[in-house]
């Protein structure tokens, strides 16, 4: 039996790249802001994320065909607006904001509505896209003020989703995982000091992603993991 994957963000970057690789496998259902781009073998629902009704007409149809494994790859760095701070004294409270909705409540709107979902569906994965510079435990460098802060923000929302959700589905996995360096616009800015092999293409950042999804048991759920599947520190 062919199974069904959902990804949410899935318009660009390493989310397009997910669908793309499980297109080749499985039944794919993408919802993203970007129209459709018309790709084989991938179901693409837009949400507009104007309102929380819309959206949940969006994922009521993407739930339809019962997806096994769920990505939230919704996020961002920076944007022509600002790039992450140096200082806190570069710190802009609205822009502070900017990044707390993309990364922070776009995450929790649609994890609300695939809550039902998650409690109910047998041995169902969750994983979304966070960032090993939101890790509280490994910040040794400090900076990029509003990433961090709506990263670690991210994280704790997992982890209190994943109590949520295991008091009614044991079998359900909800992580945060960190995929790694990969070649986006995201990290495009910050590619030229990087180690030789450190830098991955969206294609190799999705085939690692999905391996560690395969993997996952419901002892892990709330974790925050590494692009291996490795825990992270919170």
């Amino acid at each position: 039996m062919t199974q069904s994957v959902c990804i949410i963000g899935g318009g660009s970057g390493i989310g397009l790249a997910l669908a793309q690789h499980y297109a080749e496998t499985h039944t794919v259902v993408v919802i993203s802001r970007q129209p459709s781009l018309q790709l084989p073998g991938i179901r693409w629902i837009q949400d507009p994320l104007t309102s929380e009704t819309t959206s949940a007409e969006r994922v009521a149809t993407a739930l339809a065909q019962q997806p096994d494994i769920i990505f939230i790859c919704n996020g961002v760095l920076h944007d022509n607006q600002a790039m992450p701070e140096k200082t806190i004294r570069q710190l802009d409270i609205n822009q502070l904001a900017v990044r707390f909705a993309s990364n922070v409540q776009v995450p929790a709107l649609y994890l609300k509505l695939l809550f039902g979902y998650l409690c109910k569906r047998p041995a169902v994965k969750l994983l979304v896209l966070s960032a090993k510079v939101g890790s509280i435990g490994d910040n040794m460098l400090g900076g990029w003020y509003s990433y961090r802060i709506s990263k670690a923000a991210l994280n704790m929302l997992i982890k209190n989703v994943s109590i949520e959700v295991g008091r009614l589905n044991k079998t359900a996995v909800i992580v945060s995982i960190h995929p790694g360096t990969t070649d986006t616009q995201l990290s495009a800015p910050f590619q030229h000091n990087l180690p030789a092999g450190q830098l991955q293409s969206p294609l190799a950042t999705a085939k690692r992603l999905a391996a560690v999804a395969a993997g996952l048991t419901a002892g892990q759920s709330g974790a925050l993991l590494n692009w291996d599947g490795a825990p992270l520190p919170w």
